[in-house]
């Protein structure tokens, strides 16, 4: 009987990372933060009153089994003058079953079963939700894009309302074998799934252990300096009794011409592995770094190896 995973995160890192969990012989559970309201999603938002669909859409297209068809078709974008203009054919499918079927929840499974997914899908709650971040000098910014484009520095996450966790996403978590923290932006798509009750007392009475994918590089406003116990520290900090038990770090050197390139036009720079393996934390470090057209990416093949073979040891 194959291991059971669950994978909380939202955006990028948690597709990517995705593509190289799917290579192997587990069970995936997906949880996707709703809180994204920018682009396409945050105009449908408005519309149709449901939660964030972008980036359930790139969890879609991960975990397919004809990625490369899959994604050519969900990430194309309208470019018209009409209405339809910036919006992704995936987020409109995604809002078109939502409301066929009463629920994202439901939305996702339909079309979780038109793409034959390797994993299932599963939005962090079905409720229409907001992300509001208290910054450093008191001033409270309300959605995840404008605390994403604000670079003050954040002091905490929290919602507008306290969510509803999905039922299915409670039932996964009790029967993890491991529950997986995704690479990705700290405080907007991976604190989003733990400031809810509901899964931090689902955390608290699970037998699975916790591993973290920690950042190759810092984000303005969020983690400026953070290293890797930074990192953790700050999760633990939203965790509840359970507490992170790894850590996946990059020690891969990227070169001086992208650090500065990134330190130039981001204002980011490489997040620093400073701690060991100890008691309270096994530490895994590899050379995670790919680079294309002078973007910094997780090697995903390296990342499922190593949450692979850390499932196989436990």
């Amino acid at each position: 009987m194959n291991k059971k995973v669950v994978v909380f995160g939202g955006g990028t890192g948690l597709s990517t990372l995705l593509r190289g969990l799917k290579l192997y012989p587990i069970e995936i559970t997906a949880i996707v933060s709703v809180c994204d309201d920018g682009s396409s999603t945050g105009k449908l938002r408005e519309e149709f009153h449901i939660p964030a669909v972008g980036d359930i859409r790139k969890v879609l297209i991960s975990l397919s089994e004809d990625e490369p068809l899959i994604k050519d078709l969900l990430d194309y974008r309208f470019k018209t003058s009409s209405d339809l203009n910036g919006h992704a054919i995936g987020n409109l499918l995604l809002a078109a079953t939502t409301n066929m079927t009463g629920s994202v929840s439901k939305g996702i499974e339909s079309l979780s079963k038109i793409f034959k997914l390797k994993g299932k899908i599963l939005p962090l709650t079905d409720e229409n939700i907001t992300l509001k971040a208290l910054m450093d000098d008191g001033d409270i910014v309300t959605g995840e894009h404008n605390i994403t484009e604000d670079k003050r520095k954040i002091s905490k996450v929290f919602y507008d309302k306290s969510p509803k966790a999905n039922k299915d996403a409670i039932k996964a978590i009790k029967e993890a074998d491991l529950i997986v923290l995704s690479m990705g932006s700290l405080f907007t798509s991976i604190l989003p799934n733990l400031i809810c009750n509901d899964i931090i007392k689902a955390i608290d009475n699970s037998n699975a252990k916790i591993l973290y994918i920690c950042n190759m590089m810092t984000q303005p406003g969020e983690t400026d300096n953070y290293k890797v116990s930074d990192h953790i520290e700050i999760i633990n900090d939203y965790l509840g009794n359970r507490k992170v038990n790894a850590v996946i770090a990059n020690s891969g050197k990227i070169s001086n011409k992208i650090v500065k390139k990134y330190e130039t036009s981001e204002q980011k720079n490489p997040v620093l592995v400073d701690i060991k393996t100890s008691k309270n934390i096994d530490v895994i470090e590899d050379n995670l770094v790919i680079i294309k057209d002078e973007v910094i990416r997780h090697d995903y093949i390296l990342l499922g190896y190593h949450v692979f073979s850390y499932l196989l040891k436990m």
